[in-house]
């Protein structure tokens, strides 16, 4: 089946879908806690995220940030949040989401894309996912909540 649907900036109104992506990742959120937490992600310039939308659902997104380094003068894209909807997964619109955060780092003139993933065994379709569009595993993450 031919996709129909386009990758776009997320806008303020996109709150319930984005809320139910996130729930998607693992992360659940309410549309009113993300109603207060998307502006701040959509008015700075550092961070920027697009949707998939398809017959008016958000399928899928993908939400990033520019940084800059201090052990390299190489600045780099951190993708933060990388979800699609389970019922449009393998259809392409992960490459589609993950093209776009690759133009918006070559404008940024960026030199990488990175992101962290768990280790949970329910994340390894994941791990396969990332593979498959050009990541290496090359790091351990480390926690610690304050």
């Amino acid at each position: 089946m031919k996709r129909t649907g386009y990758v776009r900036a997320a806008e303020a109104s996109d709150t319930e879908g984005l809320a139910q992506l996130m729930t998607f990742l693992g992360y659940p959120v309410s549309a009113q806690e993300m109603e207060q937490r998307l502006p701040g992600l959509l008015n700075d310039p550092i961070y920027q995220t697009y949707v998939y939308e398809e017959d008016g659902h958000l399928a899928g997104m993908i939400g990033m940030m520019y940084s800059l380094a201090y052990h390299t003068d190489d600045s780099h894209i951190r993708i933060i949040a990388f979800v699609v909807d389970s019922a449009y997964r393998g259809q392409g619109i992960g490459r589609a989401l993950m093209n776009k955060a690759e133009k918006w780092g070559q404008k940024k003139k960026a030199t990488r894309l990175t992101l962290n993933s768990g280790n949970r065994g329910d994340r390894q379709q994941a791990h396969s996912v990332y593979h498959h569009l050009g990541f290496e595993g090359k790091a351990t993450g480390f926690y610690k909540q304050l």
